[in-house]
């Protein structure tokens, strides 16, 4: 037990006594003690009971913590594993340091000479079961009782099967709680009381104390204490005079002699009896079967979350295979042909290259032909998109985190760049990466190291990463929403993808190739494509480049009748506007050649109405030379 005194803050003056083994402190209202200080985070820290005593742990807060010991400062850090042990008379300093929130901390519970009927050393177990063998009815019950126990495997189960057994053997027990340390291979640093059981009512929520004097002397002596006749004993703590308990036993449960698991303790308030050293050797022997069914339990948890993450692992290999089976970039025009070339040239280097074009042009698919392509090809490829996710969770995707780094982080997450390691990471939408996350990033492409979130140890992989933007970096970094030298670390082979409307010789290729692939999906046979709708698609512009071009085709072979042919009323009317065009312009003329001069007459003064009058960029968006479009102007007669 143990007090704390607020000497400055909101709520200076306030005194709390905690008779738990644990007090959460922060500004959230379900905090233990809620503070009202706007510099203290929502979850600031907590104080524990440990095998070495009350340890106070920073919650990674915004404005930190600090402990005063006499005239020593002791900041709660990353040093220290943002834990530390309080001694008695220390102050607790949270916030900043302007203007902290102090608070005083002392050890209430006294440690006096108690009448302690037995202890059990862990040790002497073998000597228990001995004389327990001796009583053939004794053998047969715990047989009974223990044999439930071992065939569990879940630890809420395990629980609630220890409670069974202890009150099946134990006639004169009457309430049991089980204290549990961190699963961790450290064993427990710190301990909470997981479960609590009332004899005659299963379902009562009553708070069971938990002793903290026996609690230390369980974990310092590695022992079983028996105490009896609390009530009348010099061992009169607040918490068991107020519980009313006559006698109580606490046990650990272990693995090996140094690690303490947890403590079992069970209680007797009723009158009828007594708890004896024989009471004490029974329960020592179901804390051993109950300490090999938790570590079990344990065991069972962590592979189950390991095989569903090398399942999860295995599922986005097995999709990255099925993508790498599409990895062919398909284009037979000039355009592509420059970028084909690129990749030749960078495929085997450990530069890194950076991908430009407008959204939906293939920067992925580029990025994945430069992977599958080189020798890093039996190494995983793995993408995310840098504007997909919020900055913590992208940090944690990125680059992993360990347990107990946030909220919620039960367990150590690998990063992609470690599951990368050997292969090659995609970065899409890389202009979109928190500034906070540039650094990183930074570090991790000049040193080849990284420290994952919540992480005290640099890791080092060998990842090649392909970036890709769809914007400008020179303007982010103008701008001052992206690192200079990152862009410069990233822009050192640029490849640019070029828009639909550049390479619109490619827009048959495309069209075969997505109604094949969408025929097969669908199951449903397509004759083709008529040269009139081929037409209609090669003249409009795609702002949504290649991706759009998909959509449009997945829409036609959705609506087609099987072994129909694809016509240009079947286009969708954004695309079909070419087919209108000569009932907008409406040309008077009374001859072919009359008409035809007219509608090219509209059309290139729309284009130079388009362009402001610029005639070397309205030349461009025809498709003909500047010295072609001022031929065509003279002849008809269009001055600008």
């Amino acid at each position: 037990m143990f007090r704390l005194e607020l000497v400055t803050g909101a709520e200076a003056g306030r005194t709390v006594l905690c008779e738990g083994p644990s007090l959460s402190i922060g500004r959230a209202p379900e905090n233990d003690l809620a503070l009202r200080d706007a510099h203290i985070s929502s979850y600031h820290g907590q104080i524990q009971l440990s095998a070495d005593g009350y340890v106070y742990e920073d919650r990674r807060s915004t404005n930190g913590s600090c402990i005063v010991r006499g005239t020593e400062r002791l900041p709660v850090d990353e040093s220290r594993n943002f834990r530390i042990t309080l001694a008695d008379g220390d102050q607790i300093l949270l916030g900043p340091p302007s203007s902290p929130v102090v608070i005083g901390f002392q050890v209430v519970e006294s440690e006096e000479a108690t009448q302690v009927v037995a202890v059990a050393r862990v040790r002497d177990l073998g000597e228990f079961r001995g004389r327990v063998e001796r009583q053939p009815d004794q053998v047969a019950r715990l047989y009974r009782v223990l044999q439930e126990l071992s065939w569990e495997l879940d630890l809420e189960a395990v629980l609630r099967a220890t409670a069974r057994a202890v009150f099946s053997l134990l006639p004169r027990a009457t309430h049991l709680v089980l204290v549990l340390g961190d699963d961790d291979e450290r064993g427990g640093g710190k301990y909470v009381p997981v479960y609590r059981q009332v004899r005659d009512n299963p379902e009562a929520d009553e708070a069971i104390p938990v002793s903290h004097t026996i609690f230390r002397r369980v974990l310092a002596e590695r022992a079983a204490v028996l105490v009896a006749n609390v009530l009348d004993a010099e061992w009169k703590t607040q918490s068991m005079l107020g519980a009313r308990i006559l006698s109580t036993m606490a046990v650990p449960l272990w693995r090996g002699e140094d690690r303490v698991l947890g403590v079992l303790q069970v209680d007797n308030r009723a009158s009828a009896g007594m708890f004896g050293p024989q009471d004490l050797e029974l329960l020592t022997i179901v804390a051993s079967q109950a300490s090999l069914a938790i570590l079990n339990a344990r065991l069972f948890r962590r592979l189950a979350l390991a095989e569903e993450q090398l399942s999860k692992e295995n599922r986005y290999l097995k999709k990255r295979e099925e993508r790498r089976q599409f990895r062919g970039i398909i284009g037979k025009s000039q355009a592509m042909g420059e970028v084909f070339r690129q990749i030749e040239k960078v495929v085997d280097t450990r530069v890194t290259v950076l991908i430009e074009g407008e959204t939906g042009t293939g920067k992925e698919l580029v990025a994945s032909a430069i992977h599958y392509q080189s020798r890093r090809r039996d190494k995983l490829f793995v993408a995310q998109n840098c504007a997909a996710l919020p900055e913590n969770l992208l940090e944690s995707e990125l680059f992993g985190h360990k347990r107990g780094a946030f909220t919620g982080a039960d367990h150590d997450k690998k990063g992609l760049f470690e599951i990368a390691d050997g292969g090659t990471l995609f970065l899409d939408e890389v202009s979109e990466l928190p500034l906070a996350l540039q650094g990183k990033l930074l570090r991790v492409l000049q040193e080849g190291e990284f420290r994952p979130l919540g992480g005290t140890q640099a890791r080092h992989v060998d990842v090649r990463v392909v970036a890709a933007t769809n914007r400008k970096l020179e303007d982010c970094v103008k701008a001052g929403t992206f690192r200079e030298d990152l862009y410069y670390r990233l822009r050192v082979f640029p490849i640019r993808v070029p828009p639909l409307r550049e390479r619109k010789d490619d827009i048959p290729l495309l069209v075969e190739h997505f109604l094949s692939k969408y025929g097969r999906e669908f199951g449903k046979e397509v004759r083709g494509i008529s040269a009139a709708a081929i037409e209609l698609l090669r003249h409009y512009d795609w702002p949504g480049n290649v991706r759009e071009l998909e959509n449009e085709v997945q829409r036609l072979v959705i609506q087609l009748e099987p072994g129909e042919e694809v016509r240009p009323e079947h286009v969708s009317p954004r695309v079909r506007r070419v087919d209108t065009l000569v009932g907008e312009i409406a040309p008077q003329g009374t001859t072919l050649h009359e008409m035809m001069d007219e509608v090219e007459r509209w059309i290139l003064r729309r284009a130079l109405e388009e362009t402001g009058g610029n005639r070397t960029a309205a030349a461009k968006r025809l498709g003909i030379s500047r010295e072609g479009l001022h031929k065509k102007l003279a002849k008809l007669g269009i001055q600008d």
